[in-house]
């Protein structure tokens, strides 16, 4: 797999269910081996990335901006602090309503320097790309 968007999530962005400079977003870590994720169906954080696949959960994204349809944040440093656990192979991006049920999955990156990573016990930081992309594209 590469670096893509959820379709459902591209589907919430389209019909406005996504305010991306003002939701909470958040980055999961993911366990593949315990859940691939599925791009053309996932759509909420629960039920469709399994508890047990989910390793770390960063704070919210912040300094966001959306230019000409091209949403970019904030590195995160650290996305996740002294880190232990299983191995990951992905980050999937979601908006985080409170509820796990109507959380909405937005993008998996799989494809980024560092993955799949085993975490050590430090800290873990998210830089995301400066180019033309950023994290993601509509």
């Amino acid at each position: 797999m590469a670096n893509s968007m959820y379709t459902k999530g591209r589907e919430h962005i389209l019909l406005g269910d996504v305010a991306w400079l003002s939701a909470d977003i958040k980055v999961v870590s993911v366990d593949e081996t315990d859940d691939a994720p599925v791009l053309a169906t996932d759509e909420f954080l629960d039920p469709d990335i399994l508890v047990g696949a989910r390793e770390f959960t960063s704070g919210n994204l912040a300094g966001k901006s959306s230019t000409l349809g091209t949403a970019d944040a904030t590195d995160l440093t650290p996305a996740f602090s002294s880190a232990t656990g299983d191995q990951f192979e992905s980050i999937t991006i979601y908006v985080d309503s409170g509820v796990a049920t109507t959380s909405e999955l937005l993008v998996n990156i799989d494809t980024a320097t560092g993955l799949p990573l085993t975490p050590d016990g430090g800290n873990i930081d998210i830089t995301w790309s400066s180019a033309a992309d950023k994290i993601f594209t509509v």
